[in-house]
């Protein structure tokens, strides 16, 4: 089954390019696109779609809104891509907060946009991870989140859970994580289920955010 994708952006000649450069993939399909972020829910619970690639600058509803409505009004809802032309934007990091899986730069080459896609698509790794980590740098808290502080102590991580996300963090695969631990991928998998549980965190990016900002790691 290919990865269905919902593009939003108010430029039509940028929902033209990323349409181009996603259909001519054989495991990529757009099944639609929208102007602006108040017309993103009735579409999802429409087309289902896997992936939205999301502007995060729109007139009437951004994508940090949209984001937060999303994964709070739709039960199933879709893994999100927030689009933007500076990657050090706070309203970037805002997105990622708010439960984004990742962010792509509008002048990213075909090959990191169908790669930003299928990645995130399949969730078993962070999207550009040294760049979440600059985000974390320049707008996060540098430990002094009270919340994420408070997350991380409730979740009481063991020594190996703790392991992987240092690794998560870093932006290794469950494949890459397993050969760095010498442990089956099935039990990578198997611990990352478990710091996300533990955290109450949505995805890796999710978790990587509450690293950073609980001070469990240093930006950098």
């Amino acid at each position: 089954m290919p990865v269905t994708v919902l593009l939003v952006d108010d430029e039509p000649l940028v929902r033209a390019g990323l349409r181009a450069v996603l259909e001519a993939q054989e495991d990529i399909e757009v099944v639609g696109e929208a102007a602006d972020g108040a017309a993103v829910i009735p579409l999802v619970r429409e087309l289902r779609p896997d992936v939205v690639a999301m502007d995060v600058r729109m007139p009437l509803l951004d994508g940090i809104e949209t984001t937060r409505a999303v994964l709070r009004t739709v039960a199933e809802p879709p893994k999100i891509v927030v689009i933007t032309t500076f990657e050090n934007d706070e309203y970037v990091y805002e997105a990622l907060r708010a439960g984004a899986d990742g962010f792509l730069l509008k002048r990213a080459r075909p090959a990191e946009i169908v790669h930003a896609v299928r990645l995130v698509a399949a969730g078993e790794s962070l999207l550009f991870p040294a760049s979440v980590r600059q985000l974390a740098a320049r707008h996060g808290d540098g430990g002094g989140n009270r919340a994420a502080r408070a997350a991380l102590e409730r979740a009481r991580l063991t020594d190996r859970e703790a392991e992987v996300l240092r690794l998560m963090t870093r932006g290794l695969s469950n494949a890459e994580i397993a050969a760095r631990l010498v442990v089956g991928t099935e039990t990578v998998k198997s611990h990352v289920s478990a710091v996300l549980a533990k955290l109450g965190a949505r995805d890796r990016t999710q978790a990587v955010i509450t690293a950073y900002e609980s001070g469990f790691v240093a930006p950098g």
